[in-house]
């Protein structure tokens, strides 16, 4: 049995592809600019766009049909900061280290600057594309999409409906998935998509041999993720050095414990020589570690390549 036949006989698929989303949910690499790898769908004048999308099965020896990446940009006096997280591949990293002193440093100056040097979340999954009305070319390829919480969001949903008559779907599934209905809205100037859904559930295609094709025809995800694909913890202290000018103590905060909220860590300028004591993580923390809803950035893109100049 070829690898592709024994994927379609895998029926505890949905069952490990769920609870690797509740894992998430319980609880990011390359760059991509002028990637042609990336599929970014187009809008016209008013803000609006159209496309159909399959969400596709893991690649070929993966585990999972998406991965998911942390990135910081902001600009400092030094220069702009745009580069991956390590917390994309579970381990320490500078800023975040350097946010959580200045959210517990109690004081709302310095909460403002953390929420501005934020982590952004974002996935990757591969896509075949059924139907692009701005780039009719693209009809019948695979790429791989990068998007966000809100996208993300259907995509559990899917699998994990909210009422009694909704059956759970595989969205990444060949055979017993749907597609993807992107809709796309400009609302006060920034891009929407609320009103996307998913289709009935049909197979992609009739031919079993096509639909191998696709499948051997996807990127890998987890070279995305690989960690010789990220900047070292000692790079990016760095430049974040650089940056914000940090010059070895006198801008950096000084920590002020709350009674009520312990502090994450005792920042010094040097940042860590091992490993980081246990601290509270971006993920809970209040407001300055949420997401941006902006799935499709290219103004971040953009200057990130202007900063690679």
């Amino acid at each position: 049995m070829n690898a592709f036949a024994q994927m379609k006989t895998q029926k505890n698929s949905f069952d490990k592809l769920n609870a690797q989303l509740q894992k998430l949910n319980g609880n990011q690499a390359k760059q991509t600019y002028g990637d042609d790898r990336i599929w970014k769908p187009q809008v016209d004048k008013a803000g609006n766009g159209y496309a159909v999308l399959r969400f596709l099965p893991a690649p070929d020896g993966e585990d999972m049909p998406f991965v998911r990446l942390w990135d910081h940009g902001f600009q400092g006096p030094g220069g702009w900061y745009i580069e991956n997280s390590l917390t994309s591949i579970g381990q320490d990293d500078p800023v975040s280290e350097y946010n959580s002193t200045l959210w517990n440093s109690g004081v709302d100056s310095d909460k403002e600057i953390a929420r501005k040097q934020k982590r952004r979340l974002k996935y990757f999954s591969n896509v075949y594309i059924v139907k692009d009305s701005a780039k009719p070319e693209n009809e019948g390829s695979v790429f791989l999409y990068q998007y966000g919480k809100k996208i993300f969001d259907k995509l559990n949903e899917a699998m994990n409906p909210q009422f009694e008559d909704e059956t759970p779907v595989n969205p990444f599934d060949f055979w017993e998935g749907a597609n993807f209905n992107l809709k796309i809205r400009n609302v006060e100037g920034y891009r929407n998509y609320d009103r996307s859904d998913f289709s009935s559930a049909s197979p992609l295609l009739t031919d079993d041999d096509e639909m191998e094709r696709i499948w051997k025809s996807q990127h890998s995800l987890q070279e995305l993720v690989d960690p010789k694909n990220f900047k070292s913890y000692d790079d990016l202290k760095t430049k974040l050095y650089r940056v914000l000018a940090l010059d070895g103590g006198s801008h950096a905060p000084k920590t002020t414990a709350q009674e009520d909220e312990p502090a994450v860590m005792d920042f010094k300028p040097q940042f860590k020589e091992a490993s980081a004591p246990e601290r509270k993580t971006e993920d809970s923390s209040p407001s300055w570690a949420m997401t941006n809803d902006d799935e499709d950035d290219d103004s971040l893109s953009f200057f990130k390549k202007l900063a690679e100049d």
